[in-house]
This record gives C-alpha cells, sequence and structure tokens, in this order.
C-alpha cells in the first residue's frame, strides 16, 4: 500500500521561518529557525543557514517534497532558494512560492476569493482558486502599506510630534519607547529597517485603543487599506481573508470598517501554516 506523502512545508517571514513535516494532515515535526528572505541573503548564506539549523532537525526523516514560502521569494528570486534547499535536500519535489501565494493557498485554498497580508507590511491579492488575477502593489510604508504595522506606526508617530493626539499620549510614547523627535527621524530616514521600526509601535497602539485619538488612526489604516487595493478587486463577490498578526489582533476594527464598506470578511489567522496544512493533506 502507498504510504503518506511526507511534505515539508515552509513559512518565511523576516525575522523567523516556521518549519512543518506533515503527512495526510498529520504533524510530524514542527519548529522555527531564522527568517530567509533571498532580497537580503545570497544563495550561499541561506544554503548555510539551512545546513547549520534546518537539516539537522530533519535528518533522520525521509521528505518527498517541499513547499517554501517566503517574503521576497519574488520570480527572479525564487531559483536560487530552490538551490539553496536542494543543497541539503537533493530531492525532486522543491516548490518556492511568495508569502502572497502563501496567504492565497491558506485562506481560499482552490476556491476564489480575496487574500490579505497585514504584518509588518500589507498585501493583497484577488485569487481564482488557482491564480493570482489581480494585485495592486503594495508600495512599500513609504507610498503605500496600508493596514499594516509600518503603517499604524507611521500615522502614529506623525500624529504624536504634530500634536494630533489625545493630552498625554505623546509623552507617553515618548518616555515608554525612549524616544525623541531627533532619534525618531533618525530610524525612520537614516537607519536600515524602518518599517521595523514602526511596527515596533503597534503594542502603544492596542493599549491606548480606548483613546479615540487612536482609534481615529487604527480606523483610517484599515479604511486606506480597503479603499485603495480591496475595492479594486470584484469585492462584491468574493470573501476578503486575512492573515498576519496586524489583521489578528485587530480583527474588530477590521470588521467594523470592512462592515461600513459593504465589504464581506472570510477568515482572518495570524499565521497560513494551519491553512498550508490542510491545502496540502
Amino acid at each position: 500500500m502507498h504510504s503518506m506523502q511526507k511534505v515539508l512545508i515552509a513559512d518565511s517571514g523576516a525575522t523567523k521561518t516556521d518549519w512543518c513535516l506533515t503527512s495526510g494532515g498529520e504533524i510530524l515535526r514542527r519548529f522555527t529557525s531564522k527568517g530567509i528572505s533571498p532580497v537580503f541573503q545570497t544563495q550561499e548564506e541561506i544554503a548555510e543557514e539551512l545546513k547549520l539549523h534546518v537539516f539537522p532537525v530533519l535528518k533522520n526523516q525521509t521528505i518527498d517534497a517541499i513547499y517554501f514560502y517566503g517574503t521576497g521569494c519574488i520570480p527572479e528570486k525564487i531559483q536560487s532558494v530552490k538551490n539553496a534547499l536542494s543543497q541539503s535536500f537533493p530531492i525532486h519535489t522543491i516548490e518556492v512560492y511568495s508569502d502572497l501565494i502563501a496567504a492565497a493557498h491558506s485562506l481560499c485554498e482552490h476556491q476564489p476569493g480575496i487574500a490579505c497580508i497585514l504584518g509588518t507590511g500589507s498585501n493583497s491579492c484577488e485569487w481564482s482558486g488557482t491564480e493570482i488575477v489581480k494585485q495592486i502593489s503594495p508600495l512599500g510604508f513609504i507610498l503605500g502599506d496600508e493596514g499594516s504595522g509600518a503603517h499604524l506606526g507611521k500615522l502614529l508617530v506623525g500624529n504624536a510630534l504634530k500634536n494630533q493626539l489625545s493630552e498625554g499620549l505623546k509623552e507617553k510614547l515618548l518616555e515608554e519607547y525612549a524616544l525623541t523627535p531627533a532619534v525618531i527621524i533618525d530610524k525612520v530616514y537614516r537607519q536600515p529597517f524602518p518599517s521595523r521600526f514602526l511596527a515596533s509601535l503597534s503594542p502603544f497602539i492596542m493599549q491606548h485603543i480606548e483613546d479615540a485619538s487612536i482609534r481615529r488612526i487604527v480606523e483610517m489604516c484599515f479604511s486606506d487599506f480597503f479603499e485603495r487595493n480591496v475595492m479594486q478587486y470584484d469585492y462584491q463577490k468574493n470573501n476578503v481573508n486575512f492573515v498576519g498578526s496586524i489583521a489578528f489582533h485587530y480583527a474588530d476594527f477590521l470588521k467594523k470598517v470592512a462592515s461600513e464598506k459593504g465589504i464581506h470578511i472570510g477568515k482572518i489567522v495570524q499565521s497560513p501554516m494551519e491553512g498550508l496544512i490542510e491545502y496540502y493533506k
């Protein structure tokens, strides 16, 4: 009798990679390693990371297929990730996809729908059930990334420094994160990874969500996300589904803003992994 295929699924963000070895929907092994990003790492660096931290955990396992999903897995970078993976795992089936496809596979599976990511950055697409049929470019946190942690943080510091927050909140923010206006300018305009810095301020928003000036930021952030992205897709016919920490933690606000715009929300999950396990069952 043909035994169940052992499938290794990876979901890689900027900071960590979630690995899951599954067979017929059952989890055999699950662990995390450092984030793998072909935009910031060479093929050699990725291969080294896999050899040191991923292969040793799995070396006694038979693996039939690997499905790797990651940020920065744009078409021109896919081959280098495949090559790096095949150095540690010389098997026939290795597929590499973007994090947006991870969202689509996880949230919509083989059905049409709209898949969105709201994390440090944001992204979205309309999914046919087999492929992306339309995608509005996220444009990054300076020009876009509406609905993301970076966008929330950008609105928060901008409003704080322009004295648009309720009494005392600006001082609280600066004190809690040991910031000054000069440090903020430096972190946003001169240091690497400004979007990560901005997204790291999101807990402050959650902490003060009862405040009207803070709630206004959250609603504006999601309203922009829907209007500038989702409403360009066929949203009347499709459910809009979300993956990512911002979507998960601010789900109530997301639903409220969506219903005001006549948008139907489907799933909201923190990580795509559960849906991916289901997808390869």
